[in-house]
């Protein structure tokens, strides 16, 4: 596993600029029966050590974000909060401006907004493409 994580945070790092994740209460979040194993055997914190750690060997922006930005929350199109969903819900549509969301790519996006890093107008969706990647990859089955 640790071979893996180094070879996947490595790659991360040589293929982006800036990194933003958002830190987790994965000692929380192992107290969940039906999370905890899956949790503790992906190495969550041994991943994050090592993206900050070869962030700074390539001179990479490293950046974190409070366990507290409601991501899968608000809208990444038009920055409407429409509230805690059930870890179950997968798919969205938003109240406000009627778009339908994937929860994990929606937050990914959110991610990248809170952590300052994003290419979209006005920071909310718009026309512009943003990458989503390395936000997904940590985002995925967090909320």
């Amino acid at each position: 596993m640790t071979d893996f994580l180094h070879k996947l945070s490595t790659e991360i790092i040589r293929e982006n600029q800036t990194i933003v994740l958002e830190d987790l209460n994965v000692s929380g979040m192992v107290k969940n029966r039906k999370l905890s194993k899956a949790i503790s055997d992906l190495g969550w914190r041994q991943f994050r050590t090592f993206l900050d750690g070869i962030a700074e060997k390539y001179g990479r922006d490293f950046r974190v974000i409070s366990r507290w930005e409601p991501t899968s929350q608000i809208c990444s199109n038009c920055g409407f909060k429409g509230g805690k969903l059930d870890l179950q819900v997968r798919e969205w549509e938003c109240l406000n401006c009627g778009s339908k969301h994937d929860r994990d790519e929606n937050a990914a996006i959110n991610i990248l907004v809170a952590g300052g890093h994003s290419e979209t107008k006005n920071g909310r969706g718009g026309k512009r493409k943003t990458s989503v990647k390395i936000a997904a990859v940590c985002e995925t089955s967090t909320h």
